[in-house]
């Protein structure tokens, strides 16, 4: 053996002295999951059965909290038109156009004015903010008429709302 190379004979094998590698990936590799096994009998627990519990008294179901309540009932205004609406309640002014809403709580209001807008038959209301920020909601009314009993209707809901405010 050549201490070298560690081949006998001194040299390095030719290339044609090794085996020609198998043909194909071979025979599939044997199955992975266990042998089935025969299912044994039932046989008992060797644990002990847990005694028996002892007799509980009825417990009383537990009552459901209570929603939140209502803000208290207080004079209601709501004018709409096809696409925008205002809204004023106990818990704030609300505002929509085409279906997006702007809730403003009372909470959050410096105070509200109203005034007939430009075109003449829209209710104007804009809500400002403590920060001096404010938004505008417009509904157009159907007639003079309509804006007029807007007008009347919303003057005191908003006198009830923003009462004691010095606004």
């Amino acid at each position: 053996m050549d201490e070298q190379t560690g081949y006998q004979g001194g040299a390095a094998p030719g290339p044609g002295s090794y085996p020609p590698p198998p043909q194909g990936f071979g025979p599939p590799p044997p199955a992975y999951a266990p042998a089935p096994q025969a299912q044994q009998p039932y046989a008992p627990s060797p644990y002990a059965a847990p005694a028996p519990y002892a007799p509980q008294m009825p417990v009383a179901p537990t009552p459901a909290p209570a929603p939140a309540p209502a803000p208290a009932p207080g004079p209601e205004f709501l004018a709409a038109d096809r696409r925008n609406a205002v809204v004023v309640d106990a818990e704030g002014v609300s505002f929509e156009w085409n279906g997006a809403t702007a809730d403003f709580p009372w909470r959050d209001i410096q105070t509200v004015h109203f005034k007939q807008g430009p075109q003449g038959l829209v209710l104007m209301v804009a809500v400002v903010l403590p920060d001096g920020r404010f938004y505008e909601g417009a509904v157009l009314a159907r007639n003079q008429g309509k804006l007029h009993e807007w007008f009347a209707e919303l003057a005191p809901v908003l006198g009830f709302y923003l009462a004691g405010r010095g606004n």
